[in-house]
């Protein structure tokens, strides 16, 4: 398990004693990591946007419950999982709404964005990859996202998905396999 980053701890404490400035340069030091991670998860870039920006203002709510001798990151990803969880089941459940509309007003709902054919062939890939991968199922997903977007070690992907460190190498196997099986068809 990795030891927490001292600097991280330090700007915590300061953010703790009412230093807005802390709080900038946590959000800083690890917004990137947590947009990757939720982009991941979620698929969308502007929904991902919108879910980081929950993920910091959950974590600084509750930054008294941060535990300065763990890595920051790890508790601030967990976090991001949590939020990606909750947004998942929000869009189930707008989905059901949405779904019992009557049919001239799901217009509404439609997606008029560019065809893949207008978008660029690199465009699209990324697009196809990134729809791969946010249709993982979540045990899945997470260990995807921790080990090989976010590079963390096993020990650490382990300790924000509350898991044995054989279960993230089972499950980052599986994934693999999986995402290969997807991208395939």
């Amino acid at each position: 398990m990795s030891e927490a980053d001292p600097e991280d701890r330090a700007l915590a404490a300061r953010a703790l004693a009412g230093q807005q400035s802390a709080y900038g340069a946590l959000m800083q030091r690890h917004r990137d990591a947590v947009y990757r991670i939720v982009r991941g998860h979620v698929g969308d870039g502007d929904e991902a946007l919108d879910i980081t920006q929950e993920t910091f203002v959950a974590a600084f709510a509750a930054l008294a419950r941060y535990d300065g001798t763990r890595p920051f990151r790890v508790w601030i990803a967990r976090i991001a999982l949590n939020k990606c969880r909750d947004w998942a089941r929000r869009r189930t459940v707008r989905r059901f709404f949405a779904f019992a509309k009557p049919m001239d007003e799901a217009l509404d709902i439609a997606d008029h964005g560019a065809t893949p054919e207008e978008a660029l062939h690199s465009q699209r890939e990324l697009a196809r990859i990134s729809a791969a991968i946010a249709s993982l199922p979540a045990t899945l997903k997470d260990v995807l996202l921790l080990r090989t977007i976010e590079q963390m070690s096993q020990a650490d992907a382990a300790q924000v998905l509350s898991v044995t460190e054989k279960a993230v190498e089972t499950r980052l196997y599986r994934a693999r396999a999986k995402l290969t099986e997807i991208l395939r068809d």
